[in-house]
């Protein structure tokens, strides 16, 4: 049956107004039932807080400060993550205040623990409390590049080369002469003894010079000890081909090593070249020998390898040589901030330095290449400061600048020298040049094209293409942004800067000088172990540009970088597939290996002089591969000697030793990852038993969404963190600290999320992740100034 009301039936009008009038009083109550309970809600919530709060303040806040930020010497972590209340509640009850766990329990813990999580850990909490984007000065790595780009921008930028070597050119007679020119070749190394022979092809063994030119491209910054072996004279020249570096073309006496040190800019390609001659002596010629090694920062002399030479010519280029003082790194990555006398002084030696070799070589070359421009009013000089004030300042230069920085100091200066001193060292100590991020009136593609640059080259803007994209505003769209990026990318400045990024994440720079006990393990040296660190390098790099550039690879993939020494010690699995003393892959893909969890060079450093360390291993993996935070030990930890438990294996005295609760509440973390990797010992050797019991390789690990995983060795643990949500989002969380130097949260709420959905389009395609941060910065300083 159906029901209606017709305007027909008034009595049924008049009834249902009276039932509704009947009702009301008890939709009142209901109404206000459910009001009471909200109001009673909140009162609740609100005394919760109150009273977490004042137990926060009160136990708390001398370690963690008032706000959550972290006190130094303390900690200085601020608070917030991915904690759920009940994580929190029991980590207080157990482990805090640090200094007296037992006095923050039961409700007391589980007031606070509601407290911070509603402060610091919820979604809306890390809203609220969302950083912003910081004032930053230069940091070290950024001043060298930008002052190395400043100096290109007028010398000139190397294109990146696939080529390896130098290009020799062999001539009979002692000078370079076309018409006597033998052989013209690539030589991958400069290491030959020619002995009484000389190099053949018809050349006089007693009369030849050989010409070697190319580049000399660094892996990292820092200083190198440059050596040459040689019984014949020779001019060595290094940054420009007329900046001579080490002279013995007048040889004297029966040396034969001659070494010079310089500090190099990883990133940069620096001409190098060699004129080598064997004269006919009147008394007793010695053989003709000659041999280019080096001894880079924290390494071993060995012959500089064909992977750091280049066959073409390549501009002058510039490293300054002043020492810069270390960079804050205590949120995990270099910060520019403060601004010390320290850091004052070295940004003054750094201007001095660069002003005279501006001074001495940029400036006769470029009134060279302008001679016949106009020169009235000493207009040439004045064009040659603005284009370096203009890059300096990463703008162009309105007529209030201009005057100021180089009108009034070339019109004050008595010479050509003088003035462009007294411009250099007021531009480079300026906050135009300083502090790069500093909001100034530039237009949007200006402001793209400084943070692409800053991003990707740790510099500021040089390259031709990329200036005049600024200039031409062609870099307003994410679109335009975006095919810079992936022009850049390529470029050798990204790949030292990505470099970086890899081995930070790796934490390899903690790792110093790897020892072990020589009774134990013998052949373990340092020779050794700086093969085993490029062995992780070359691995590492094949493995970011690749087709693919998957991030899986690093944890999936089978293949190893070796040479003879590693192949000795390791045995058959790492031998080279050709048995060279260079780099190669193996002959074989081993099963055994995954990767980065079982390179030696890691597993090696993670480990102590005569055994293994599974906390060490299960630090390094949840803070670096998995990205969580651990609290500092309330203790220095000191291992239970093997001796005292000499029938235990080594997960046996761990677990003994962290079986206490204040312990557990961090190693039931550590200890399930670090003990997935206990097939391997203190060198990375696999091993199936230890004291005579099988290895033990089981353990597990809880996820952020509270999701418990377990693993049966290294494989199952390897599988986990290439498809895990938590590795990703910790690598992607790294990379855009390293690049941007700010957290990802000060370029909004979401920008994780969008990386970390775009890191999984892309097919977890490491490059295009760096292209996509350096959009996303890039973007947000172009809507900045819009």
């Amino acid at each position: 049956m159906r029901f209606a009301l017709r305007p027909a039936d008034p009595q049924c009008y008049l009834t249902l107004l009276f039932a509704l009038l009947l009702l009301r009083p008890c939709w009142a109550w209901q109404d206000n039932s459910a009001n009471n309970k909200a109001r009673k809600q909140a009162a609740d919530k609100q005394a919760v807080d109150k009273q977490g709060r004042a137990v926060y303040s009160a136990k708390c806040a001398k370690c963690h400060g008032r706000d959550g930020q972290g006190v130094k010497g303390k900690t200085v972590e601020p608070l917030g993550g991915e904690s759920a209340i009940e994580e929190l509640a029991a980590l207080i009850t157990e482990t805090m205040p640090e200094d007296d766990p037992e006095t923050c329990m039961g409700e007391e813990a589980k007031s606070v623990a509601r407290f911070l999580f509603h402060a610091f850990y919820s979604n809306e909490a890390k809203e609220r409390n969302r950083p912003t984007i910081k004032l930053a000065r230069l940091t070290g790595p950024q001043l060298r590049q930008s002052l190395a780009d400043l100096y290109g921008r007028l010398a000139g930028q190397v294109d990146a080369s696939s080529e390896r070597g130098l290009s020799g050119e062999y001539f009979d007679g002692q000078r370079p002469n076309r018409n006597k020119r033998k052989i013209d070749r690539l030589d991958s190394t400069i290491d030959f003894d020619f002995a009484e022979d000389g190099p053949g092809d018809g050349i006089n063994a007693k009369d030849f010079c050989i010409q070697w030119v190319g580049g000399l491209h660094p892996d990292k910054t820092g200083r190198y000890e440059i050596l040459i072996e040689s019984s014949c004279a020779f001019v060595l020249n290094l940054g420009s081909y007329q900046r001579e570096f080490i002279n013995n073309y007048v040889q004297s006496g029966d040396r034969v090593e001659f070494r010079r040190s310089i500090v190099l800019t990883a990133g940069r390609v620096y001409p190098l070249s060699i004129r080598f001659h064997q004269r006919k002596r009147k008394t007793q010629q010695p053989p003709a020998r000659i041999k280019l090694s080096w001894t880079p920062p924290g390494g071993l002399p060995h012959v500089i390898p064909a992977r750091n030479l280049r066959p073409n010519r390549s501009p002058a280029a510039f490293s300054i040589q002043a020492k810069l003082p270390p960079d804050d790194r205590s949120y995990g990555y270099a910060r520019g901030i403060g601004a010390s006398r320290q850091w004052d002084e070295s940004t003054t030696a750094a201007a001095i330095e660069f002003a005279e070799v501006a001074a001495k070589e940029l400036w006769p070359a470029y009134a060279r290449q302008h001679r016949n421009d106009a020169n009235e009013n000493r207009a040439r000089l004045r064009a040659f400061l603005s284009v370096l004030v203009e890059t300096a300042f990463r703008s162009p230069l309105n007529q209030s600048i201009r005057k100021s920085y180089i009108d009034e100091q070339v019109d004050g200066a008595e010479d050509d020298e003088e003035a462009i001193k007294r411009v250099l060292l007021m531009t480079l100590k300026s906050p135009r040049f300083l502090y790069p991020t500093l909001a100034l009136n530039r237009s949007g593609s200006q402001q793209a094209a400084n943070q692409l640059a800053l991003t990707l080259f740790d510099s500021l803007p040089s390259d031709p293409w990329l200036l005049a994209m600024a200039r031409e505003n062609r870099l307003e769209t994410e679109a335009e942004i975006r095919n810079a990026a992936k022009r850049m990318i390529g470029d050798y400045r990204a790949r030292s800067k990505t470099r970086e990024l890899m081995r930070s994440w790796l934490d390899l720079d903690r790792f110093g000088e790897i020892t072990k006990d020589p009774k134990r393990f013998p052949g373990f040296d340092s020779r050794l172990t700086a093969d085993l660190e490029r062995s992780l390098d070359i691995f590492v790099d094949s493995v970011v540009w690749s087709e693919s550039s998957d991030f899986r690879d690093l944890f999936l993939s089978k293949s190893v970088f070796t040479n003879d020494r590693i192949g000795k010690f390791y045995g058959d699995s790492w031998a080279p597939r050709d048995g060279s003393k260079q780099f190669g892959p193996a002959k074989s893909k081993d099963m055994k290996h995954s990767g980065l969890l079982t390179h030696p060079y890691i597993l090696s450093g993670l480990a102590y002089q005569d055994s293994t360390s599974p906390i060490h291993r299960g630090v390094f993996l949840i803070r670096h591969m998995l990205g969580r935070t651990l609290r500092p030990p309330q203790e220095a930890f000191v291992p239970l000697n093997p001796d005292l438990h000499p029938h235990l294996t080594t997960r046996q005295r761990v677990s003994l030793q962290t079986s206490p609760k204040t312990c557990q509440a961090c190693h039931i973390k550590i200890n399930g990852l670090g003990f997935t990797l206990e097939h391997y010992d203190a060198v990375g050797r696999f091993r199936n038993s230890e004291n005579n019991s099988a290895i033990n390789a089981k353990g597990g690990y809880t996820t952020r969404a509270n999701k418990a995983v377990d693993f049966d060795g290294v494989s199952e643990l390897a599988e986990f963190l290439a498809n895990s949500d938590d590795a990703r989002h910790a690598f992607v969380h790294r990379a855009f600290q390293h690049l941007v130097k700010q957290p990802p949260a000060a370029f909004g709420s979401k920008t994780m999320a969008r990386l970390t959905e775009s890191f999984r389009e892309s097919g977890y395609s490491i490059r295009e992740l760096l292209i996509e941060i350096a959009v996303v910065s890039a973007a947000r300083q172009n809507e900045s100034t819009n």
